[in-house]
């Protein structure tokens, strides 16, 4: 693979660019963070620190958060879902309010944020990081009540739970369904990393089921690496169904446990449904989603194309090449609390360098990766030619252990950056 992007040195230079003379005394200027998970919160805590001055107060509902990466491994009882879950008290030392209520509205034209309480936050500069929501219009038979069935474990916490137990509740010799929308989604190679999970899982403890999964793309992140695996450890119990050959999924029907495709109707024991996905609810109400239910975003600072004086981080954005990934998240939260930080002094933004790093289990103990370089020259977001790279298709004997354990090492490294 090419050399991993030095993460390092971007937040080194992220630094840099950062060195800014103070706010006059008696500056009273409000920065809004809505969604507390890697991008929200990342972004609330840099800014405080860059800017201690900035009255910061980041909103969300819930007073844990469950991380999505790794979530995988719980779902084939590899690891506990405790172990995913962080709290706000560290960000609330900092000096960073943390208001646990759910933005409802957001007025552009006055700058404030309507919360659910009833209460209203006025801002200076809004950062949105809402992550994403199910759009539970786009595939038919698949609402809430049919993901209770049906689950789509897309969304960390109960849902992970619930997979995990249709899994061991279920017989040997029964058949695994995933359904793996179109693109954009969150974390593009993730339903592959949970296809591999879940064949290691019933090839040790349901050596007679088998894993079907049905694809409404014909290619995927990792593929080739994914596949050549897939061939080498989980022949003859995974299989996977591009679009060209049937895969794509038309209608669900959750009471019979059935998915439909173009050529057939699959009766499945799990059936894990992953719909599809639009920015989160906030999102459109602050006028800042198109009608492709995502983000445009200027990516010098990540403020919206839309909307004036609010920017969106994470998830949520149209950010390609950039990958829907905490790491992303995380990045573009750093990204856009110094640009802030600059624009509240009076500064102009400054273009930089991003990167990215997705990890992908093969089983519990190995992984794989890919990882990018991104310019955001004239506020779009472009590949850096000859940077990053994948995994190397003939590995040596322990470099696919290596990944795993870089894996969980920028897991803890991530969680602590961003939750202390």
């Amino acid at each position: 693979m090419a050399a991993r992007p030095d993460r390092r040195a971007v937040i080194a230079g992220l630094a840099a660019l950062a060195a800014m003379p103070s706010f006059a005394a008696g500056n009273s200027a409000r920065v809004v963070v809505v969604g507390g998970g890697y991008g929200g919160a990342t972004a609330a805590r840099f800014i405080k620190r860059l800017a201690p001055e900035v009255k910061v107060t980041l909103v969300e509902p819930n007073r844990t958060f469950t991380s999505c990466p790794l979530s995988n491994l719980v779902i084939v009882a590899a690891r506990d879902l405790a172990a995913q879950r962080f709290g706000y008290q560290a960000l609330a030392r900092e000096g960073i309010d943390i208001v646990h209520d759910r933005a409802t509205d957001v007025d552009a034209a006055a700058r404030t944020v309507a919360l659910a309480g009833g209460s209203t936050l006025r801002y200076d500069r809004l950062i949105l990081s809402p992550g994403i929501d199910i759009d539970w219009s786009a595939l038919e038979g698949y609402g809430s009540a049919a993901a209770e069935a049906m689950p789509h474990a897309w969304k960390a916490g109960e849902q992970t739970l619930l997979l995990r137990r249709q899994l061991e509740a279920m017989e040997d010799g029964g058949l695994v369904v995933i359904s793996v929308p179109r693109a954009p989604f969150r974390c593009p190679p993730g339903p592959y990393e949970r296809a591999s999970l879940i064949a290691h899982y019933l090839r040790n403890r349901k050596p007679r089921a088998k894993l079907l999964v049905l694809d409404a793309k014909d290619d995927f992140s990792k593929q080739p690496l994914f596949q050549a695996e897939w061939a080498a450890r989980y022949g003859g119990v995974l299989e996977w169904r591009g679009a060209s050959d049937g895969g794509r999924v038309s209608r669900v029907d959750a009471g019979a446990m059935t998915l439909e495709t173009d050529f057939e109707r699959i009766r499945a024991d799990v059936a894990n449904v992953i719909p599809p996905q639009k920015a989160g609810e906030i999102a459109a109400r602050a006028g800042v989603a198109d009608s492709t239910g995502w983000c445009p975003v200027n990516a010098v600072a990540f403020e919206s194309s839309l909307q004036p004086g609010i920017h969106v981080i994470g998830d949520a954005t149209i950010a390609a090449p950039m990958p829907k990934s905490a790491f992303t998240a995380n990045m573009q939260a750093k990204v856009c609390a110094v640009q802030v930080a600059r624009l509240l002094r009076g500064m102009s933004p400054e273009p930089t360098v991003l990167v990215n790093t997705c990890y992908s289990y093969l089983d519990p103990d190995e992984a794989i990766s890919i990882s990018g370089v991104y310019s955001n020259e004239g506020g779009v977001l472009a590949d850096v030619p000859g940077a990053g790279g994948v995994s190397p298709a003939a590995p040596n004997p322990r470099s696919r252990t290596s990944e795993a354990a870089e894996a969980f090492d920028w897991f803890r490294a991530i969680t602590r950056e961003t939750f202390g």
